[in-house]
Protein backbone atom coordinates (compact mmCIF):
# COMPACT_ATOMS: atom_id res chain seq x y z
CA UNK A 1 0.00 0.00 0.00
CA UNK A 2 2.50 2.53 0.88
CA UNK A 3 4.97 1.78 -2.19
CA UNK A 4 1.27 2.31 -4.52
CA UNK A 5 1.13 6.17 -2.31
CA UNK A 6 4.57 6.57 -3.15
CA UNK A 7 4.00 5.99 -7.14
CA UNK A 8 0.87 8.15 -7.33
CA UNK A 9 2.49 11.03 -5.03
CA UNK A 10 5.63 10.28 -7.53
CA UNK A 11 3.51 10.72 -10.52
CA UNK A 12 1.46 13.81 -8.97
CA UNK A 13 5.23 15.63 -8.22
CA UNK A 14 5.71 14.60 -11.70
CA UNK A 15 2.75 16.19 -13.64
CA UNK A 16 3.46 19.07 -11.15
CA UNK A 17 6.71 19.87 -12.34
CA UNK A 18 5.92 19.18 -16.04
CA UNK A 19 3.02 21.78 -15.87
CA UNK A 20 5.00 25.28 -15.48
CA UNK A 21 7.19 23.57 -18.63
CA UNK A 22 4.30 23.54 -20.74
CA UNK A 23 2.47 26.75 -19.33
CA UNK A 24 5.13 28.65 -21.55
CA UNK A 25 3.28 27.24 -24.78
CA UNK A 26 -0.39 28.24 -26.14
CA UNK A 27 -3.15 25.76 -27.59
CA UNK A 28 -2.13 26.22 -30.87
CA UNK A 29 -3.30 24.05 -34.60
CA UNK A 30 -0.52 24.88 -37.25
CA UNK A 31 -2.22 24.22 -40.73
CA UNK A 32 0.38 22.61 -42.82
CA UNK A 33 0.07 22.04 -46.71
CA UNK A 34 2.05 19.98 -48.88
CA UNK A 35 1.56 18.48 -52.66
CA UNK A 36 2.79 15.30 -52.52
CA UNK A 37 0.51 12.52 -50.35
CA UNK A 38 0.82 11.40 -47.20
CA UNK A 39 2.39 8.13 -48.20
CA UNK A 40 5.03 9.73 -49.08
CA UNK A 41 8.31 10.34 -47.13
CA UNK A 42 7.37 14.46 -46.16
CA UNK A 43 4.47 12.07 -44.36
CA UNK A 44 7.05 10.06 -41.72
CA UNK A 45 8.83 14.28 -41.17
CA UNK A 46 5.10 15.77 -40.31
CA UNK A 47 4.78 12.47 -37.72
CA UNK A 48 7.78 13.30 -36.25
CA UNK A 49 7.44 16.66 -36.08
CA UNK A 50 4.22 16.26 -34.10
CA UNK A 51 5.80 13.61 -31.90
CA UNK A 52 8.36 16.09 -30.94
CA UNK A 53 5.77 19.04 -30.19
CA UNK A 54 3.32 16.32 -28.02
CA UNK A 55 6.54 15.61 -25.71
CA UNK A 56 8.18 19.20 -25.64
CA UNK A 57 4.27 21.05 -25.24
CA UNK A 58 2.22 18.22 -23.86
CA UNK A 59 0.80 18.75 -26.97
CA UNK A 60 -0.44 22.00 -27.02
CA UNK A 61 1.41 22.60 -30.66
CA UNK A 62 -0.84 20.67 -32.88
CA UNK A 63 -0.26 19.87 -36.69
CA UNK A 64 -2.83 19.81 -38.89
CA UNK A 65 -1.62 18.63 -42.32
CA UNK A 66 -3.54 18.35 -45.76
CA UNK A 67 -1.81 16.11 -48.38
CA UNK A 68 -1.97 15.90 -52.15
CA UNK A 69 -2.58 19.57 -52.65
CA UNK A 70 -5.83 19.13 -50.75
CA UNK A 71 -5.84 22.85 -49.44
CA UNK A 72 -4.44 24.70 -52.73
CA UNK A 73 -0.80 24.39 -54.82
CA UNK A 74 2.18 25.35 -53.36
CA UNK A 75 2.56 28.09 -54.68
CA UNK A 76 -1.15 29.32 -54.09
CA UNK A 77 0.14 27.98 -50.18
CA UNK A 78 3.68 30.18 -50.24
CA UNK A 79 2.00 33.23 -50.69
CA UNK A 80 -1.17 32.51 -47.87
CA UNK A 81 2.11 32.43 -45.86
CA UNK A 82 3.71 35.71 -47.04
CA UNK A 83 0.34 37.52 -46.45
CA UNK A 84 0.00 36.02 -42.58
CA UNK A 85 -3.17 33.43 -43.83
CA UNK A 86 -1.56 30.28 -43.23
CA UNK A 87 1.09 29.19 -40.89
CA UNK A 88 3.32 26.25 -42.63
CA UNK A 89 4.19 24.58 -46.28
CA UNK A 90 6.48 22.24 -47.50
CA UNK A 91 7.39 22.65 -50.96
CA UNK A 92 10.44 21.91 -53.59
CA UNK A 93 12.43 25.40 -54.31
CA UNK A 94 11.05 25.21 -57.64
CA UNK A 95 8.08 26.83 -57.47
CA UNK A 96 9.70 29.38 -55.25
CA UNK A 97 12.11 31.14 -57.57
CA UNK A 98 9.66 33.66 -58.56
CA UNK A 99 9.44 35.03 -54.91
CA UNK A 100 12.88 34.22 -54.34
CA UNK A 101 14.94 34.14 -57.53
CA UNK A 102 18.12 32.47 -55.62
CA UNK A 103 16.96 29.47 -55.38
CA UNK A 104 16.71 29.10 -58.98
CA UNK A 105 20.55 27.66 -58.16
CA UNK A 106 18.94 24.13 -57.02
CA UNK A 107 17.77 23.83 -60.72
CA UNK A 108 21.04 24.23 -62.77
CA UNK A 109 21.69 20.61 -64.15
CA UNK A 110 24.10 18.36 -63.05
CA UNK A 111 24.93 20.82 -59.81
CA UNK A 112 24.96 17.78 -56.92
CA UNK A 113 26.83 14.60 -57.43
CA UNK A 114 25.40 12.90 -53.91
CA UNK A 115 22.64 13.19 -51.21
CA UNK A 116 25.91 13.91 -48.95
CA UNK A 117 27.32 16.96 -51.48
CA UNK A 118 23.61 18.05 -51.21
CA UNK A 119 23.47 17.60 -47.50
CA UNK A 120 26.92 19.22 -46.56
CA UNK A 121 25.45 22.49 -48.81
CA UNK A 122 22.19 22.80 -47.54
CA UNK A 123 22.86 22.19 -43.84
CA UNK A 124 26.14 24.50 -43.77
CA UNK A 125 26.67 28.21 -44.65
CA UNK A 126 24.60 28.22 -48.23
CA UNK A 127 21.73 27.21 -46.71
CA UNK A 128 21.84 30.05 -43.91
CA UNK A 129 22.35 32.34 -47.32
CA UNK A 130 19.13 31.15 -48.95
CA UNK A 131 17.38 31.40 -45.30
CA UNK A 132 17.80 34.53 -45.19
CA UNK A 133 17.03 35.64 -48.48
CA UNK A 134 13.77 33.93 -47.39
CA UNK A 135 12.90 35.95 -44.41
CA UNK A 136 13.42 39.06 -46.47
CA UNK A 137 10.70 37.48 -48.56
CA UNK A 138 8.22 36.92 -45.21
CA UNK A 139 9.10 33.06 -45.17
CA UNK A 140 10.92 30.96 -42.17
CA UNK A 141 12.48 28.30 -43.02
CA UNK A 142 12.66 25.56 -40.81
CA UNK A 143 14.69 22.84 -42.18
CA UNK A 144 16.27 21.53 -45.47
CA UNK A 145 13.98 18.05 -46.18
CA UNK A 146 14.63 15.91 -49.66
CA UNK A 147 12.56 16.09 -52.80
CA UNK A 148 16.16 14.19 -54.55
CA UNK A 149 17.35 13.36 -57.71
CA UNK A 150 15.22 13.20 -60.88
CA UNK A 151 15.72 10.65 -63.79
CA UNK A 152 14.56 10.36 -67.58
CA UNK A 153 12.11 7.93 -68.55
CA UNK A 154 10.94 7.41 -71.94
CA UNK A 155 9.43 4.79 -74.56
CA UNK A 156 11.95 5.61 -77.53
CA UNK A 157 15.38 4.09 -76.07
CA UNK A 158 18.22 4.18 -73.81
CA UNK A 159 19.56 7.43 -72.70
CA UNK A 160 23.32 6.24 -71.91
CA UNK A 161 25.15 9.17 -73.48
CA UNK A 162 24.91 12.73 -74.14
CA UNK A 163 23.91 12.22 -77.79
CA UNK A 164 21.24 9.39 -76.79
CA UNK A 165 19.10 12.67 -75.86
CA UNK A 166 18.50 13.92 -79.61
CA UNK A 167 14.94 13.48 -80.52
CA UNK A 168 13.04 12.34 -77.59
CA UNK A 169 10.18 14.79 -76.80
CA UNK A 170 10.42 15.52 -73.09
CA UNK A 171 8.01 16.83 -70.92
CA UNK A 172 9.82 19.51 -68.35
CA UNK A 173 8.13 21.47 -65.56
CA UNK A 174 7.09 24.80 -66.52
CA UNK A 175 10.40 26.23 -65.24
CA UNK A 176 13.04 28.50 -67.90
CA UNK A 177 15.50 26.66 -66.17
CA UNK A 178 14.50 23.21 -67.16
CA UNK A 179 13.22 24.34 -70.46
CA UNK A 180 16.65 25.50 -71.08
CA UNK A 181 18.60 21.97 -70.07
CA UNK A 182 16.70 19.70 -71.78
CA UNK A 183 16.61 21.99 -74.96
CA UNK A 184 20.56 22.24 -74.88
CA UNK A 185 20.42 18.29 -74.48
CA UNK A 186 18.93 17.90 -77.58
CA UNK A 187 15.52 16.75 -76.72
CA UNK A 188 12.02 18.71 -77.82
CA UNK A 189 11.35 20.24 -74.23
CA UNK A 190 7.82 20.58 -73.73
CA UNK A 191 6.52 22.70 -70.77
CA UNK A 192 3.44 21.15 -69.32
CA UNK A 193 1.79 20.77 -65.74
CA UNK A 194 2.40 17.30 -63.92
CA UNK A 195 -1.61 16.75 -64.08
CA UNK A 196 -1.50 16.04 -67.68
CA UNK A 197 1.72 14.26 -68.15
CA UNK A 198 0.57 10.53 -67.71
CA UNK A 199 -2.48 10.69 -70.43
CA UNK A 200 0.49 12.52 -73.01
CA UNK A 201 2.74 9.78 -72.26
CA UNK A 202 -0.11 7.49 -72.93
CA UNK A 203 -0.96 9.00 -75.90
CA UNK A 204 2.42 9.12 -77.48
CA UNK A 205 1.73 13.16 -77.80
CA UNK A 206 5.32 13.03 -75.75
CA UNK A 207 7.42 10.41 -75.47
CA UNK A 208 9.31 11.06 -71.83
CA UNK A 209 9.13 12.90 -68.37
CA UNK A 210 11.74 13.33 -65.62
CA UNK A 211 11.16 12.64 -61.91
CA UNK A 212 12.61 11.38 -58.93
CA UNK A 213 12.02 7.22 -58.89
CA UNK A 214 9.32 7.63 -56.19
CA UNK A 215 7.25 10.06 -58.27
CA UNK A 216 7.42 7.55 -61.36
CA UNK A 217 6.34 4.22 -59.34
CA UNK A 218 3.19 6.02 -57.96
CA UNK A 219 2.35 8.17 -60.75
CA UNK A 220 2.42 4.41 -62.52
CA UNK A 221 4.94 5.71 -65.45
CA UNK A 222 5.94 2.31 -65.80
CA UNK A 223 2.49 1.16 -67.45
CA UNK A 224 3.42 3.76 -70.42
CA UNK A 225 7.54 4.15 -70.31
CA UNK A 226 9.38 1.24 -71.43
CA UNK A 227 12.90 2.97 -70.43
CA UNK A 228 14.61 4.51 -67.27
CA UNK A 229 17.88 6.16 -67.45
CA UNK A 230 19.36 6.83 -63.82
CA UNK A 231 20.64 10.57 -65.28
CA UNK A 232 20.76 11.79 -61.91
CA UNK A 233 20.28 15.69 -63.53
CA UNK A 234 18.47 17.44 -61.14
CA UNK A 235 18.55 17.63 -57.29
CA UNK A 236 15.63 19.23 -55.28
CA UNK A 237 15.42 19.94 -52.17
CA UNK A 238 11.79 20.31 -49.99
CA UNK A 239 11.74 23.57 -47.87
CA UNK A 240 9.71 23.49 -44.65
CA UNK A 241 8.48 26.58 -44.40
CA UNK A 242 6.60 28.80 -41.87
CA UNK A 243 4.65 32.45 -42.17
CA UNK A 244 7.34 35.10 -40.86
CA UNK A 245 4.28 37.02 -39.86
CA UNK A 246 2.66 34.73 -37.29
CA UNK A 247 5.94 33.67 -36.63
CA UNK A 248 6.75 36.66 -35.28
CA UNK A 249 4.14 35.96 -33.16
CA UNK A 250 5.15 33.23 -31.13
CA UNK A 251 7.18 32.79 -28.18
CA UNK A 252 11.08 32.54 -28.35
CA UNK A 253 9.89 28.84 -26.74
CA UNK A 254 7.34 28.40 -29.19
CA UNK A 255 9.88 29.10 -32.31
CA UNK A 256 12.48 27.15 -30.76
CA UNK A 257 10.72 24.01 -30.08
CA UNK A 258 9.24 24.22 -33.97
CA UNK A 259 13.17 24.48 -34.86
CA UNK A 260 14.09 21.29 -32.97
CA UNK A 261 10.45 19.51 -34.47
CA UNK A 262 11.52 19.86 -37.91
CA UNK A 263 15.35 19.37 -37.88
CA UNK A 264 14.23 15.60 -35.97
CA UNK A 265 11.82 15.47 -39.09
CA UNK A 266 14.83 15.98 -41.39
CA UNK A 267 16.70 12.94 -40.05
CA UNK A 268 13.73 10.85 -40.60
CA UNK A 269 12.30 12.16 -43.87
CA UNK A 270 15.54 11.96 -45.42
CA UNK A 271 16.17 8.63 -44.38
CA UNK A 272 12.82 7.40 -45.65
CA UNK A 273 12.81 9.13 -48.70
CA UNK A 274 17.05 7.26 -49.90
CA UNK A 275 15.18 4.44 -48.37
CA UNK A 276 11.99 4.36 -50.71
CA UNK A 277 14.15 5.81 -53.79
CA UNK A 278 16.05 2.54 -53.55
CA UNK A 279 12.97 0.44 -52.97
CA UNK A 280 11.23 1.82 -55.97
CA UNK A 281 14.04 1.56 -58.37
CA UNK A 282 13.74 -2.36 -57.46
CA UNK A 283 9.95 -2.17 -57.91
CA UNK A 284 10.35 -0.54 -61.36
CA UNK A 285 12.89 -2.94 -62.29
CA UNK A 286 10.43 -6.04 -61.49
CA UNK A 287 7.41 -4.21 -63.16
CA UNK A 288 9.49 -4.37 -66.61
CA UNK A 289 11.29 -1.41 -67.00
CA UNK A 290 14.61 -1.41 -68.73
CA UNK A 291 17.40 0.66 -66.45
CA UNK A 292 20.24 1.66 -67.61
CA UNK A 293 22.76 3.81 -65.16
CA UNK A 294 25.01 6.55 -66.14
CA UNK A 295 28.42 6.13 -66.42
CA UNK A 296 30.26 9.15 -64.45
CA UNK A 297 32.72 10.37 -67.57
CA UNK A 298 28.75 10.26 -69.46
CA UNK A 299 27.87 12.54 -66.83
CA UNK A 300 30.64 14.74 -66.93
CA UNK A 301 29.92 14.63 -70.83
CA UNK A 302 26.75 15.57 -70.36
CA UNK A 303 27.48 18.44 -67.88
CA UNK A 304 30.04 20.00 -70.53
CA UNK A 305 26.97 19.72 -72.57
CA UNK A 306 24.71 21.95 -70.11
CA UNK A 307 27.33 24.30 -69.53
CA UNK A 308 25.40 27.10 -71.34
CA UNK A 309 22.52 26.71 -69.18
CA UNK A 310 24.83 28.19 -66.27
CA UNK A 311 26.25 30.98 -68.77
CA UNK A 312 22.61 31.83 -69.72
CA UNK A 313 21.00 31.89 -66.32
CA UNK A 314 23.62 32.78 -63.97
CA UNK A 315 23.12 36.13 -64.41
CA UNK A 316 19.06 36.02 -63.61
CA UNK A 317 19.83 33.88 -60.95
CA UNK A 318 22.26 36.01 -58.96
CA UNK A 319 26.14 35.39 -58.96
CA UNK A 320 26.37 35.70 -55.38
CA UNK A 321 23.90 32.95 -54.90
CA UNK A 322 26.10 30.40 -56.84
CA UNK A 323 29.38 31.13 -56.06
CA UNK A 324 27.97 30.43 -52.18
CA UNK A 325 26.62 27.35 -53.63
CA UNK A 326 30.17 26.47 -55.37
CA UNK A 327 32.08 27.37 -51.75
CA UNK A 328 30.05 24.52 -50.16
CA UNK A 329 30.32 21.94 -52.78
CA UNK A 330 34.41 22.83 -53.05
CA UNK A 331 34.38 22.28 -48.90
CA UNK A 332 31.98 19.20 -49.73
CA UNK A 333 34.46 17.57 -51.82
CA UNK A 334 37.31 18.09 -49.76
CA UNK A 335 39.58 21.42 -51.21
Amino acid sequence: MFKRRTLVAFAATAVLAAAPAFAQFKERTIKFTNGVNEDHPVGVGVKKMQEVLNAKTGGKMKIQAFWGGAAGGDLQATQALRAGTQEMVCTSSSPLVGIVKELGVFDLPFLFASEKEADAVLDGEAGKYFNKKLEDAGLVNLAYWENGFRNLTNSKKPVAKAEDFEGIKVRVMQNNIFLDTFKTLGTNAVPMSFGEVFTALETRTIDGQENPFVTIETSKFNEVQKYLSVTRHAYTPFLVLYSKKLWDGLSPQEQAVLREAAAEGQKVQRQANRQLNEKSLASLKTKGMQVNEVSPAEQKRMFEKVKPVYDKNVPTIGTEAVNVVMDGLKKARGG
